[in-house]
């Protein structure tokens, strides 16, 4: 079963149950993910790892609308956003906690060190070797905020 058939029975469930929350946060996800299948110039079906790179988005989108509502005093549409992209969560690989990340960034560090990485261009030689290793289980954001830190220690 492919993640976007999942999605799909998960919206059939979600309907059935009366949702409101999860149909939604479904109905929006599916929109964007066949939006994406239409975009270019042919039409196409996206593998997993492409629909997981849209469910990725889309919360992250949520929460940055999260905070955005937030700052702005709309607590009812924050709570609202926060629980789309919580639910959406439940779809991705399990992230990385701040100390699994650190230890990989660490890694990464010296290995670019030994290869005679230094300054703003270690910076790049880091997240190269990073960022495959933590595709999926960690935003760039938060990498980048990592290697900046163990670079600058």
């Amino acid at each position: 079963m492919t993640l976007k058939s999942k999605l799909h029975e998960d919206l059939i469930t979600a309907m059935k149950a009366r949702d409101e929350l999860a149909s939604s946060t479904l109905r929006l996800t599916l929109t964007a993910i066949t939006k994406e299948e239409v975009s270019g110039k042919t039409s196409r079906e996206l593998s997993d790892d492409e629909v997981q790179k849209v469910i990725a988005k889309e919360a992250k989108k949520r929460r940055e609308a999260a905070e955005a509502f937030a700052q702005g005093g709309r607590t009812e549409s924050a709570e609202r956003e926060k629980a789309e992209g919580a639910f959406l969560d439940a779809y991705l690989p399990q992230q990385l906690s701040d100390d699994e990340l650190t230890t990989i960034v660490g890694q990464a560090v010296e290995e670019a060190k030994a290869a005679g990485a230094e300054g703003p261009r270690a910076m790049d030689a880091v997240m190269k070797i990073v960022n495959p290793k933590v595709v999926g289980r960690a935003e760039g954001g938060r990498v980048a905020v990592v290697v900046k830190k163990l670079l600058a220690g």
